[in-house]
């Protein structure tokens, strides 16, 4: 099944790839040129603008990092929905209910539906094949895309049947992971600078009740040999935690330790780490401490 692929960044590419490796043919965009090359080396097709991608392609994937790109690419005077092909369109983006309820509705104009299937696992995770993938819409228009989606990890969760609910469910998953990775940055330090080794910490908090997606992985992979290189950017972490916390608010649920979690991520993007990798956090704890966590690996 041919399909297109918009947005070939850090989740984009390894994406696009398996759908590819799984021998779907693919249409794709991006504005930036390198960014594609890996895939039209691959005889990937080239679609010149949003529009045209929607003109050759009955389904389109969607993978951008920021709403604005998403809105101008999905509603522009050369995005999407002026497309004459294009009948399903998949958010893999985490990007909010009110945005995907407009999505729905701008896209429902022309006979266009919408499948909501943010992802999480991250770079690595889309590198690995072994994404949480969430899904929220039409059933038979999910059935459609099983096959595509599957090839992203091994569980695929249905939240619901109608799209914004694997938005919820995301969000409940980022907001949670956020949390976790400020906490862990803080606890690492604390016990970094009270005389422990950190692989000691890890092996201990692994195995025991404060283990958490950061101990798993982003430590481990990221923090300990001091690369930082997760390949997340912190605004976009930020971006997430910001929907989460208005997506609880909207809801009359007190988001307490949640706003705690956006003031030590705040903290770091208002002194310009916006651009920095998101596992780079433990720096801005670090240097409230006055120490640094022993590089290990």
């Amino acid at each position: 099944m041919e399909a297109g692929y918009l947005g070939i960044g850090n989740m984009g590419l390894p994406m696009a790839g398996r759908l590819m490796d799984a021998g779907h043919a693919l249409t794709v965009y991006d504005i930036n040129e390198a960014a594609m090359r890996p895939l039209l080396d691959r005889q990937a097709r080239r679609a010149e603008s949003p529009r045209d991608m929607a003109d050759k392609c009955e389904i389109v994937f969607v993978s951008l990092p920021t709403l604005a790109a998403f809105r101008a690419v999905a509603f522009g005077p050369d995005g999407l929905v002026h497309g004459g092909r294009m009948t399903l369109l998949v958010n893999t983006c985490t990007v909010g209910v009110p945005f995907v309820d407009e999505l729905v509705k701008g896209m429902a104009a022309k006979g266009v539906t919408v499948v909501d299937c943010p992802i999480s696992g991250g770079p690595p995770g889309a590198r690995a094949g072994t994404l949480s993938v969430m899904a929220a819409g039409d059933p038979a228009a999910i059935e459609r895309v099983r096959p595509m989606i599957s090839q992203w990890g091994r569980t695929l969760t249905i939240a619901g049947d109608k799209p914004g609910a694997a938005q919820v469910l995301k969000l409940t998953n980022n907001i949670l992971s956020a949390v976790a990775l400020a906490a862990t940055s803080e606890a690492f330090v604390m016990g970094a600078k009270g005389g422990l080794d950190p692989e000691v910490m890890v092996t201990a908090i692994s195995a025991g009740s404060g283990r958490n997606s950061a101990v798993d992985a982003k430590f481990p992979m990221s923090v300990l040999n001091r690369r930082f290189d997760f390949g997340a950017e912190m605004h976009i972490l930020m971006k997430d935690i910001d929907l989460a916390i208005e997506q609880g608010e909207a809801l009359g649920v007190p988001m307490w330790v949640c706003q705690a979690a956006r003031l030590v991520f705040k903290h770091a993007m208002f002194q310009g780490a916006a651009r920095q990798d998101l596992t780079e956090i433990v720096k801005y704890v670090e240097r409230g401490a006055g120490f640094e966590i022993p590089k290990t690996r």
